[in-house]
This record gives structure tokens, C-alpha cells and sequence, in this order.
């Protein structure tokens, strides 16, 4: 799905996987979490602990519910049932046993799980959020949050079943079922065995959840917040390739550089913008290619060439409003309700018993509504969308004898004989339609649920998994432009690309051949994949 670094439990990826260089710990505080983090703790098993700093303020939180238990004061999801059943009183016994009929009763998802890497980083994302201590909970809980990403222990989370508020309540009710000992979790080898099992394995005693945990545990946006980030990152990777397969592509169709001017992107100066034209007038400084036909009398190229730099600059921009929004999101307390604890003085200051009783303010709001995350993952959509389309345009024009500047047709060496890259095009079509179809914003939709408690919802988790197909997608148009360019460029041989494109070049080559007779191709469109997950194509920028 992500590529082999991301792939899902039973391939290359295992729960158990070891590091060849250990990272240094993770201590996280809900303050300060980068997306890097992020892709370092779910991807390469990053160590994590709680920030001691943090701890404190998680205690401090958590002293307060435990007055509000003492008291038998009312409050919402401490001494209440939750939702539609916030009227329902309880008390004594029945807060513990609260606890696990909510995480048993939420864990209601459906559909694949999600892969490895995606739970760990939910996993993370939700400790570290419940780390800022606005959340009440025990600090054992997010010690046991630690250890389970610490000793591979990786719950199974149905994909299906979040509307995006009160947050991702399935998906994290699966997630902390394993947390009590219950639910499932992965094998060494991908498997299914049971969450006592697995934490039994790690010697991970589950917790017990007291007042509030559950509610805390379950309420929070970590699900598509968790998926959306893998996403964005696997997305900038993605728009650094498509600037050098692009600029592989212009250089083979022997296209102009004139509409990278950087004078032309200073009179309409978007940061995307101004970035991809440098890009590409870095990628192809020193092509004998371009030499070749500098006098010719072509004044200026097709959008799918000439206007890269918009339309692949506009893609940055909208990767980097996201990253903003997700930055946002990953460092916020997204729970309800939320404690806002503070000191106060009980005792006689002139006798010196003064003490700090706990106490604080227990507030409900939304937080958990996924809004901001939904609009976000429906934009990066709809911006990799265009990433894919402009790419097979520019595929189109590379197989169409009628538009590849003297090429073979379908960049076959015998066409007639050898159909070449005739479907390859197609492939790349069919993927585009199927994204455009994706697009469709998801969070334009609501429904009512919880009684009509919760009457507008950001389907936010739904935008999430339509994303994740679209970055699958993309990556594969790119992957089957990369091999077509690669091929128009044997066809101009001796003549030679830049520099920093023949390396490019040289990474394609690497895992696939030249196509000298037809052959199957969907093995090199994987590989190639694979180079693109890995950053290597997007190296020739550097």
C-alpha cells in the first residue's frame, strides 16, 4: 500500500522487525511531535517514553478526577454515561465496570485493518495528545502505550467504521481493547492472536481502566490523523519525484526550458510554484539533449510540459497547508471533556500546614471533531489527483506518435510487432479516472448518529482511506512515466540527459531493463514503486 517501507503485516513489514542502528528515544510532552516523529516511531520502531515534565502534568489532571470520584460530584463521562446517555448517572462500582463495557461496546469496526505502520503511528499520536494532561488520565496508561510501540505489540483495527466525530471511536476502541487485554493483535509473521496473548508475549501487564480512561482512550481524531500523515509524507515524497520524471519526460520529448524562467515565476510568486521552476532548471542544467535543438523554432510546449511548475506547485501548496494543519492537530488535546487543572490552597498558611488540593475545571467541547483533519485529507486528494493527471498526460504524449517528437509509436523498437507501451498508457488511465472518482470530497457529507447527540460529523476517516488509494495510485502513474521516459531516452542515445537525470535515470535502471521486445511490465511498475517509496528518484534534487 505505502510501498515496501509501508507495507502491510505478512510482507516485508513485521510487528518484530529490529533496527540496524537504534534510533534514540522519542520522549514525548504533546507539545513539540513533528510528522518526522512520527514516520520514525511507525516506520523504523523509534523508542518512546513520557517526557517527565509531562508526567507531572498528567498527574495533576488525573488528581482532579480522582477528587470529582471522591465527591460523587457529577461530570460527564466521569460519574455519567456518555452520548445520548450523558443523563444516566453512575457511581461506585460501576465506573470501573463502565471503562470496559464502553471500549467492548465502541470496538464495532469492520473491513481490512490497517496496516502496521498506520496503528503504530495512531498509537503514538494518541498518547501523545493524551501526554499534554488536559485529559485526566493515569500516567500507567501512556507507559503501557509506550511499551506496547517499544515491544512491537500492534493491535488489529478495523478501517471501517469512524464517522470522524466524537472522534475515531472504533478504530481507538480497538486500539485500546488490546491496551486491557483484550481484542487482537499481530504475529512476527502478520497473524491474528489475541490481545492477551500478544501483551503476554511482550510481558506487558494490560491495564485496568478507572474513571474517565475509557472515554479519554476512545475520543480523538488519531485514526485519520494517523493514516493522513503517512499519507502527506508519502505525498511530498511523491511531488519531488514528479518534478524529475517530469523534467525526464520534457527533456525526451525535447521540450524547452524557456517556461521555467525564473523571471516568469517571480511575476506570479506562490511558493510551490517558484519551488518546482527551480527544480526543474536545476534538473536540467547540462542536458546535451536540450543543446541539441536550443535554435529551433518551437516558441513553447504543451501544459502537461510547460506549465510543470504550476500545476505541481500548486500540489506543494496544498501539501504544505496540510502538513501545517496535521502539525496542529498531532500537538492538540482532542479528548472530552477536558481537564484544566489548577493549585489551590487548603490548610492554615500562619501554622504551616498549607497543602495544593487538587481541583480544576472539567469542560465539555468538540475537540475530537475531525473538520480540520477532514478538509485537509480531501484537499491533499484532490491535489494528487492532478499530480496523477497531469502525469499521464504527459505518458500520453510520450506513446502518441502523432505527439512524441519522432519516437516510436508507443515507444515500441518494431511497433506493429511489439505493441511497447500501448496498455502501459491505458493502466495509467484507468488509475487517473479511478482518483477523480476518489476526489469527491467525503467531508461535504454528514449523518446523524448517537440519537441525533451527534447530528453533524466530519467523515474524516472516510477522506483518510480515500487518500490512501489515491498516494497508491499516483505513485503508480509516476512509476509507469518514469519507465516510459526512461525508454524515449534510450531512443535518443548517444545524446545524453543532465547530470542530475541520468541519476535519476540510473535508478529506474537499476530495477528495470530497457524494453527492447515486448514484454510483462506490472513487476517493473512495482519495482519502480518501490524507488519512488524510497526517495530515490526524488534524490536527484539533492
Amino acid at each position: 500500500m505505502w510501498g515496501r517501507a509501508f507495507d502491510r503485516p505478512g510482507r516485508s513489514e513485521t510487528p518484530h522487525q529490529k533496527l540496524e542502528t537504534p534510533l534514540q528515544a522519542l520522549h514525548i510532552n504533546g507539545n513539540d511531535l513533528t510528522l518526522e516523529q512520527v514516520r520514525e516511531v511507525a516506520v523504523e520502531h523509534r523508542p518512546v517514553l513520557l517526557h517527565p515534565e509531562a508526567r507531572v502534568a498528567v498527574d495533576r489532571a488525573r488528581a482532579v478526577v480522582d477528587a470529582l470520584v471522591a465527591g460523587n460530584k457529577v461530570a460527564y463521562a466521569i460519574t455519567t454515561g456518555v452520548g445520548k446517555l450523558a443523563d444516566v448517572r453512575i457511581a461506585g462500582d460501576q465506573i470501573r465496570e463502565l471503562q470496559v463495557n464502553l471500549l467492548r461496546s465502541h470496538a464495532a469496526g469492520v473491513g481490512e485493518p490497517l496496516s502496521i505502520p498506520e496503528t503504530r503511528a495512531m498509537m503514538l499520536l494518541r498518547a501523545n495528545s493524551l501526554s499534554k494532561g488536559f485529559s485526566g488520565i493515569r500516567a500507567i496508561v501512556l507507559d503501557r502505550f509506550c511499551e506496547m510501540l517499544n515491544r512491537s505489540v500492534t493491535p488489529v483495527v478495523p478501517s471501517q467504521g469512524s464517522v470522524g466525530a466524537s472522534g475515531d471511536l472504533a478504530p481507538l476502541a480497538h486500539l485500546a481493547l488490546v491496551l486491557i487485554g483484550e481484542g487482537e493483535c499481530f504475529d512476527a509473521r502478520g497473524g491474528r492472536i489475541s490481545g492477551a496473548e500478544g501483551m503476554g508475549a511482550a510481558q506487558i501487564k494490560p491495564i485496568v481502566p478507572e474513571a474517565k480512561e475509557a472515554v479519554s482512550l476512545i475520543n480523538g481524531t488519531q485514526a485519520m490523523l494517523a493514516v493522513g500523515t503517512l499519507a502527506l509524507l508519502a505525498g511530498e515524497t511523491l511531488v519531488d519525484s514528479a518534478d524529475v520524471i517530469g523534467a525526464l519526460t520534457l527533456d525526451a520529448l525535447r521540450g524547452t526550458d524557456v517556461a521555467f524562467d525564473e523571471r516568469i515565476h517571480q511575476a506570479r510568486p506562490h511558493p510551490g510554484q517558484l519551488k518546482t521552476a527551480e527544480n526543474l532548471r536545476k534538473v536540467l542544467e547540462g542536458s546535451q539533449i536540450r543543446e541539441s535543438h536550443r535554435d529551433c523554432q518551437r516558441v513553447q510546449d504543451a501544459y502537461s510540459l510547460r506549465c510543470i511548475p504550476q500545476v505541481h506547485g500548486a500540489v506543494r501548496d496544498t501539501l504544505a497547508h496540510a502538513r501545517e494543519v496535521m502539525e496542529t492537530e498531532i500537538n492538540s488535546a482532542v479528548d472530552n471533556p477536558l481537564v484544566f487543572a489548577r493549585a489551590r490552597e487548603v490548610g492554615d498558611r500562619s501554622m504551616g500546614t498549607v497543602l495544593d488540593a487538587p481541583h480544576g475545571d472539567v469542560l465539555s467541547g468538540g475537540n475530537f471533531h475531525g473538520e480540520p483533519v477532514a478538509f485537509a485529507l480531501d484537499f491533499l486528494a484532490i491535489a494528487l489527483t492532478s499530480l496523477a493527471g497531469i502525469s499521464e498526460r504527459r505518458i500520453e504524449r510520450l506513446v502518441n506518435p502523432a505527439l512524441n517528437e519522432g519516437l516510436p509509436p508507443f515507444l515500441a523498437a518494431g511497433a506493429g510487432l511489439n505493441s511497447g507501451f500501448m496498455m502501459a498508457q491505458v493502466t495509467a488511465a484507468a488509475l487517473v479516472s479511478e482518483n477523480k472518482v476518489l476526489a469527491h470530497p467525503a467531508s461535504v457529507d454528514s449523518i446523524t448518529t448517537s440519537g441525533n447527540k451527534e447530528d453533524y460529523v466530519s467523515m474524516g476517516m472516510t477522506a483518510s482511506l480515500k487518500l490512501r488509494r489515491i498516494v497508491d495510485n499516483t505513485r503508480n502513474v509516476l512509476a509507469i512515466e518514469a519507465m516510459a521516459a526512461a525508454q524515449a531516452l534510450d531512443f535518443l542515445a548517444p545524446m545524453k540527459t543532465s547530470k542530475r537525470l541520468l541519476s535519476a535515470y540510473g535508478a529506474i535502471r537499476a530495477v528495470c531493463s530497457p524494453m527492447e521486445k515486448d514484454r510483462t511490465m506490472y513487476s517493473d511498475f512495482a519495482r519502480i514503486a518501490d524507488v519512488l517509496s524510497a526517495g530515490k528518484i526524488a534524490s536527484a534534487l539533492r
